[in-house]
């Protein structure tokens, strides 16, 4: 069985995915369509300031891209759009250390200053908590899908393993 088969499609972490990938596209779609209502230069290294960071019609352009496939995520729901904010949190991420180091060059296609830099990484990691919460922790309860495919032997209230007999083995997760 895959992982993308053990969780329900009602089930509420899906609702927490959807939000966050909708929420985060509509915000990168709002920023890319005011770059795009300013008629910004497309390649433009000194970009203008749109809603506090700098931007230019690539920027915006990536930003309307980014947004239409986080609420194509939040439409699917489920492990894709858990998926897809883990991707585009890291990409974020990666972004800002990139454009960190282009900022002074004639390579910053994206026109990106430190507050771009700042607001990369805030978003990035920001996608990522919502597409990895009840995903990756230390402590998922035990009615969680990951936690049940992450330990495929039946588990008393505690989290311990139970052998065959019914016996739990106190200490010894599951």
């Amino acid at each position: 069985m895959k992982l993308h088969d053990e969780l329900p499609v009602d089930h509420r972490l899906s609702q927490v995915y959807r939000v966050g990938a909708g929420l985060c596209g509509a915000a990168l779609l709002v920023f890319g369509c005011l770059g795009f209502a300013d008629g910004l230069s497309f390649f433009s290294t000194s970009g203008e300031t749109v809603a506090g960071l700098s931007s230019n019609g690539l920027l915006s352009l990536v930003s309307v891209v980014t947004a239409v496939v986080l609420v194509g995520g939040a439409v699917i729901g489920g492990n894709t759009a858990s998926t897809i904010n883990i991707a585009v949190g890291a990409l974020f991420v990666l972004s800002g250390f990139v454009n960190l180091a282009l900022m002074d060059s004639s390579a910053n296609i994206l026109a990106f200053r430190i507050q771009n830099v700042l607001f990369s990484f805030v978003m990035g990691l920001v996608i990522a908590t919502f597409g990895m919460y009840g995903r990756v922790s230390g402590k998922l309860p035990l009615d969680n899908p990951y936690w049940r495919h992450r330990h495929p032997r039946p588990a008393d209230e505690d989290g311990n393993a139970v052998l065959s007999g019914g016996t739990a083995l106190p200490g010894r997760p599951a």
